[in-house]
């Protein structure tokens, strides 16, 4: 799954920096996820570093966007692929 952040996010700007995937950005109101984007850094880390660092533990697994850590691992390749490409 992706996560995602609730609104008892503290917008403390811990979470953004340290998301491999460039997948968090400010929204209107709080920090969000992109689940496109968002592996839970599988391929990168053990475990979501995002969810590791958040002082408020308001990033949760998105039950919209169920996906399996295979899926998860093709999503990184792919994300990962993607950003190893030449623009000509």
């Amino acid at each position: 799954m992706a996560l995602i952040i609730t609104d008892e996010c503290i917008n403390c700007d811990v979470c953004e920096p340290v998301c491999p995937n460039t997948a968090i950005f400010q929204g209107e109101i709080i920090y969000e996820i992109k689940s496109e984007s968002c592996t839970e850094c599988v391929g990168h880390f053990n475990e979501p570093q995002c969810v590791a660092i958040c002082p408020v533990n308001c990033i949760i697994k998105n039950p919209d966007v169920v996906e399996t850590d295979e899926e998860l691992m093709q999503k990184y390749e792919r994300l990962v692929g993607d950003k190893n490409s030449i623009i000509v």
